[in-house]
Protein backbone atom coordinates (compact mmCIF):
# COMPACT_ATOMS: atom_id res chain seq x y z
CA UNK A 1 0.00 0.00 0.00
CA UNK A 2 0.97 3.19 -0.93
CA UNK A 3 -0.08 6.55 0.71
CA UNK A 4 -0.20 10.16 -1.69
CA UNK A 5 -0.39 13.28 0.34
CA UNK A 6 -0.75 16.26 -1.64
CA UNK A 7 -0.70 20.12 -0.75
CA UNK A 8 -0.32 24.00 -1.86
CA UNK A 9 -3.57 23.97 -3.24
CA UNK A 10 -5.77 27.67 -2.45
CA UNK A 11 -7.16 30.54 -3.63
CA UNK A 12 -5.53 32.62 -7.08
CA UNK A 13 -6.47 35.33 -8.79
CA UNK A 14 -6.51 34.69 -12.50
CA UNK A 15 -2.75 35.12 -14.32
CA UNK A 16 -1.21 33.98 -10.53
CA UNK A 17 0.90 30.80 -9.70
CA UNK A 18 0.74 27.79 -7.14
CA UNK A 19 2.87 25.22 -6.63
CA UNK A 20 1.59 21.67 -6.16
CA UNK A 21 3.26 19.04 -4.37
CA UNK A 22 2.47 14.95 -3.29
CA UNK A 23 4.89 13.10 -1.05
CA UNK A 24 4.35 9.20 -1.54
CA UNK A 25 5.18 6.94 1.58
CA UNK A 26 7.59 5.11 -0.68
CA UNK A 27 10.47 5.21 -3.04
CA UNK A 28 9.71 6.35 -6.41
CA UNK A 29 10.86 2.68 -8.19
CA UNK A 30 11.68 2.52 -12.02
CA UNK A 31 8.40 1.24 -13.01
CA UNK A 32 6.30 3.99 -11.31
CA UNK A 33 4.50 6.75 -13.32
CA UNK A 34 3.50 9.85 -11.37
CA UNK A 35 1.07 12.34 -12.40
CA UNK A 36 -1.51 14.56 -11.76
CA UNK A 37 -5.32 14.91 -12.30
CA UNK A 38 -8.22 17.60 -11.99
CA UNK A 39 -12.13 17.27 -11.52
CA UNK A 40 -14.04 20.24 -11.80
CA UNK A 41 -17.71 20.14 -10.64
CA UNK A 42 -19.96 18.61 -12.73
CA UNK A 43 -16.93 17.09 -14.75
CA UNK A 44 -14.53 14.04 -15.18
CA UNK A 45 -11.35 13.40 -13.65
CA UNK A 46 -8.89 15.00 -16.46
CA UNK A 47 -5.50 14.23 -17.21
CA UNK A 48 -3.12 17.33 -16.48
CA UNK A 49 0.30 16.05 -16.56
CA UNK A 50 2.62 12.84 -15.86
CA UNK A 51 5.70 12.18 -15.58
CA UNK A 52 8.33 8.39 -15.64
CA UNK A 53 10.91 7.41 -13.74
CA UNK A 54 12.95 8.43 -16.73
CA UNK A 55 11.92 12.01 -16.56
CA UNK A 56 9.55 12.04 -19.60
CA UNK A 57 6.55 13.98 -19.47
CA UNK A 58 3.20 14.52 -20.78
CA UNK A 59 0.88 17.43 -20.56
CA UNK A 60 -3.07 18.05 -21.35
CA UNK A 61 -3.31 20.36 -23.69
CA UNK A 62 -4.93 22.72 -21.93
CA UNK A 63 -2.05 23.59 -19.89
CA UNK A 64 0.82 23.13 -22.04
CA UNK A 65 3.60 25.68 -21.93
CA UNK A 66 1.74 26.82 -18.33
CA UNK A 67 2.10 24.12 -16.03
CA UNK A 68 5.39 21.94 -15.50
CA UNK A 69 5.65 18.56 -13.61
CA UNK A 70 8.81 17.41 -12.10
CA UNK A 71 9.79 14.76 -9.34
CA UNK A 72 12.31 14.66 -6.97
CA UNK A 73 13.46 10.87 -5.90
CA UNK A 74 14.94 11.68 -2.93
CA UNK A 75 11.98 13.32 -1.23
CA UNK A 76 9.73 10.61 -3.01
CA UNK A 77 7.81 13.47 -4.08
CA UNK A 78 6.66 15.16 -7.78
CA UNK A 79 5.60 18.65 -8.16
CA UNK A 80 3.06 20.60 -10.37
CA UNK A 81 4.13 24.04 -11.13
CA UNK A 82 1.04 26.49 -12.36
CA UNK A 83 1.46 29.50 -13.77
CA UNK A 84 -0.61 31.79 -15.74
CA UNK A 85 -3.63 30.49 -14.07
CA UNK A 86 -7.21 30.85 -15.36
CA UNK A 87 -11.14 30.59 -14.27
CA UNK A 88 -11.14 27.08 -16.27
CA UNK A 89 -8.42 25.64 -13.64
CA UNK A 90 -10.27 25.87 -10.86
CA UNK A 91 -10.83 22.14 -9.74
CA UNK A 92 -9.75 19.17 -7.36
CA UNK A 93 -5.99 18.55 -8.64
CA UNK A 94 -5.24 14.54 -7.33
CA UNK A 95 -2.17 12.89 -7.20
CA UNK A 96 -1.71 9.55 -9.26
CA UNK A 97 1.08 6.91 -9.02
CA UNK A 98 0.85 4.08 -11.21
CA UNK A 99 3.09 1.17 -10.39
CA UNK A 100 4.32 -1.36 -12.38
CA UNK A 101 6.86 -3.69 -10.08
CA UNK A 102 6.58 -6.29 -12.90
CA UNK A 103 5.31 -6.58 -16.09
CA UNK A 104 2.56 -8.37 -15.51
CA UNK A 105 0.92 -6.15 -12.66
CA UNK A 106 -0.66 -2.60 -12.35
CA UNK A 107 -1.00 -0.89 -9.75
CA UNK A 108 -2.56 2.35 -8.88
CA UNK A 109 -2.88 5.12 -6.66
CA UNK A 110 -4.77 7.97 -5.51
CA UNK A 111 -4.15 10.91 -3.11
CA UNK A 112 -7.32 12.60 -1.19
CA UNK A 113 -7.18 15.79 -3.31
CA UNK A 114 -6.03 19.75 -2.58
CA UNK A 115 -8.30 22.33 -4.09
CA UNK A 116 -7.52 24.78 -6.15
CA UNK A 117 -9.76 27.76 -7.12
CA UNK A 118 -8.72 30.52 -9.33
CA UNK A 119 -11.19 33.45 -9.45
CA UNK A 120 -10.78 37.30 -9.68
Amino acid sequence: QVQLVESGGGLVQPGGSLRLSCVASRSIFRGDTMGWYRQAPGKQRELVATITSGGSTNYADSVKGRFTISRDNAKNTVYLQMNSLEPEDSAVYYCNLKSRPIIEAEYNYWGQGTQVTVSS
